[in-house]
């Protein structure tokens, strides 16, 4: 082996070290598990082509590259597109995935939450890079100010409009939740709903209580559906989670309904032929359900399908839906 090929393969290495660091910053600014896979790509095409014997610090020279192309992406005329358009939920991401990333704080763990993924889209770009930079992976203003090409005192302000977006949805979801409680009441949900209990579904749900999804029963909604009181959440709940034999033949055949916990959340996965084709997942507060997201689009849920397959399910909730 020639002195060049050992230093490319030490350098590839490197890089390969960081990956799921470099994912799980990606994951956070896109809220896509395959955008980010696209952005630590396009960052290992830099790390080959830069010369690297200049960089010495190669950690942060990543961070700012795939940082920065996180940001071109959310500043795309077709990401603005797709976003604003209503259509769009971050994708969801199964316990144990990599690209979750560092979970020590409860910052860190917030940050990959789908509610705080979604409340992320009412920052700007740079603002979610800040507030990320600086909550989830600890870096200095110093640092941030460095990795985006901006002053001490702009990463500042940028952070400080940031959390004060954020505060309000963080006292809303009533912080972190028991696991054992929140499977409960998960259970209890899908015990309801399969059973057609309205009333009791409407027990379960807070006063202020939303839910979202990417598609209708059928399907084809183009644009996220949201149902905002707690009596037509449970109409929509009863009709989409009680058996019948006419969902079963649009499904393709009868899907089981498994616990799981996904981007930190308690969530029932509909899993047919060993194939996620539904995702429900549940934000909780003061023991009562908050807010609900159904991702039913394929492409959201290949990942999250991978990950499926990999470990052993447990025993489903419902097999004969």
């Amino acid at each position: 082996m020639d002195n060049s090929t050992a230093v490319d393969r030490f350098d590839i290495n490197r890089f390969e070290a960081g990956r799921n660091r470099l994912a799980s910053l990606a994951y956070r600014m896109l809220g896509s598990a395959a955008d980010a896979e696209d952005a630590v790509q396009d960052a290992f095409l830099h790390w080959q082509a830069a010369d690297r014997q200049q960089i010495k610090a190669p950690e942060a020279w990543l961070t700012k590259v795939v940082t920065n192309l996180c940001l071109d992406k959310l500043r795309s005329a077709h990401t603005r597109r797709e976003r604003t358009a209503g259509a769009w939920l971050p994708e969801p991401l199964l316990a144990g995935d990599p690209m979750l990333g560092p979970a020590d704080t409860f910052e860190q763990r917030e940050s990959v939450s789908l509610a705080m993924l979604t409340l992320m889209e009412r920052l700007t770009p740079l603002e979610r890079a800040v507030y990320l930079l600086r909550e989830a992976f600890s870096y200095h203003h110093a640092e941030i100010a460095d990795i985006l090409d901006i002053t001490d005192s702009a990463s500042q302000q940028h952070l400080h409009r940031a959390r004060h977006r954020i505060t309000a949805e963080r006292r809303r979801s009533g912080g972190e939740v028991d696991p054992a409680s929140a499977r409960r009441i998960v259970e209890e949900f899908l015990a309801a709903a399969s059973s057609g209990r309205t009333e009791r579904l409407v027990a379960l749900l807070t006063d202020d209580a939303i839910a979202v999804s990417d598609s209708n029963l059928a399907g084809l909604a183009e644009k996220l559906l949201r149902y905002d009181t707690p009596q037509r959440i449970a109409a929509i709940a009863r009709a989409g989670f009680k058996p019948a034999p006419a969902k079963r033949r649009l499904a393709g055949g009868p899907p089981a309904a498994h616990y799981a916990v996904v981007n930190g959340a308690p969530a029932i996965l509909f899993v047919l032929a060993d194939r996620v084709v539904g995702s429900v997942t549940f934000d909780i507060a003061d023991g009562r359900i908050a807010t609900v997201r159904g991702i039913a689009a394929p492409t959201r849920l290949a990942r999250l399908t991978q990950a499926w397959r990999r470990q052993e399910p447990d025993t489903p909730l419902i097999t004969q839906w």
